[in-house]
């Protein structure tokens, strides 16, 4: 079978249409490469974009157990509509219509983003006192449904040690930037601004990072994307550091090279949460894109990244004082900053980036097909 001939049906009941990973790398890359693929989304309008065949679910919801519980299955309706030769789906709630699909005889990919049974063990909206239980039972059913599909990718190599001693058929793809989006700014025409772009939480440690601002000397904090939940934003409100804060709320993807272009350095502060110390956070490798240093938690995995390529400084996320004192390092001293830049943007260019993960996924379908 050529590969015009073969259908590739993406699916995803959680994310937007406009997912970096789900759509940009995977679905268009696979599109180039010659595939009939199709991206099943709530809440998006239907059309062809960049190759790729966008079909809307209108029944996208803030609530989360709505989503879990209807959208996974309408999402599953439409899945069985397209009689696509792959599915490849993206959130774990999806599981039991994945393991349905391959029941039917279809090849079904896994695509594990998140570690899930740690990220359980920091979600807000779980009580405390059963996070633990809920992640142990969580962890069980993902083992026994990822045994039985044809492939588990994975976001991270930490993520991808637990499964490939499940199903062998594990690979892991990371999340690196595509290096087309991002193109190196004018130095000189930098303000005393640093930057923030994505989920805006508690555990991604913005609390702290308000709090360090006002220790700058006035230096503004670019802060674009969604709070989490939405009446965040009231607490961050309510500290004094906010007074020095640039809100843009979420921003296109235009908009995020454009904020990342203003900033001299870029921060990823994220509290030491388990499902975040062996993660591999997209934001610092889109500031090291974008050839700005980078400011992030001094986890060992990020630690070693950092340190290797001379591009940034690692901080305690729990110290505002250090956070701040690594910003103001920056501002004062704009020749290191755009020497660190420099520095994690030929990183990027020879290892951290797209180009290379795109051929993992392109030998996968090759080895399905």
């Amino acid at each position: 079978m050529n590969k015009n001939e073969i259908k590739i049906c993406h699916i995803t009941s959680a994310h937007d249409d406009g997912d970096v990973r789900i759509f940009y790398k995977e679905c268009v890359s696979l599109a180039k490469a010659g595939y009939i693929v199709y991206e099943i989304v709530p809440g998006a309008e239907s059309r062809n974009e960049l190759g790729v065949n966008i079909i809307c679910i209108d029944n996208k919801t803030d609530s989360r157990w709505k989503r879990m519980i209807n959208t996974t299955r309408l999402v599953y309706r439409k899945a069985l509509s397209i009689n696509a030769d792959i599915y490849h789906f993206h959130d774990p709630e999806f599981l039991p219509f994945g393991l349905k699909l391959k029941n039917r005889g279809k090849k079904v990919i896994y695509d594990a983003h998140e570690d899930l049974p740690r990220q359980i063990q920091s979600k807000y909206w779980i009580k405390p006192i059963i996070r633990n239980l809920v992640a142990h039972i969580i962890e069980k059913y993902e083992n026994s449904a990822a045994k039985k599909l044809d492939y588990i990718i994975t976001a991270t190599p930490y993520i991808n040690e637990r499964f490939v001693k499940i199903n062998p058929n594990s690979v892991g793809i990371n999340n690196f930037p595509l290096l087309q989006e991002f193109t190196v700014s004018d130095w000189e025409s930098k303000k005393m601004a640093v930057c923030y772009v994505g989920a805006i939480s508690e555990i991604r440690g913005i609390s702290k990072l308000i709090d360090a601002i006002q220790y700058t000397d006035n230096i503004k904090l670019h802060l674009a994307g969604a709070y989490s939940p939405e009446n965040y934003v009231l607490t961050l409100k309510g500290k004094s550091g906010w007074q020095n804060v640039i809100e843009y709320g979420y921003v296109e993807r235009s908009k995020v090279a454009e904020i990342y272009n203003q900033s001299i350095a870029g921060i990823v502060t994220i509290l030491p949460e388990p499902n975040y110390r062996n993660s591999q956070a997209i934001k610092m490798y889109e500031y090291m894109a974008a050839g700005i240093p980078v400011i992030c938690s001094d986890f060992p995995l990020w630690k070693n990244i950092i340190e290797k390529n001379n591009c940034g400084i690692c901080v305690d996320p729990l110290n505002p004082k250090e956070i701040a004192d690594a910003i103001k390092f920056f501002v004062k001293n704009k020749k290191k900053a755009e020497e660190m830049g420099k520095n994690g943007r030929k990183a990027v260019e020879e290892k951290y980036n797209w180009a290379t993960e795109g051929k993992k996924l392109l030998k996968i379908y090759s080895n399905i097909v």
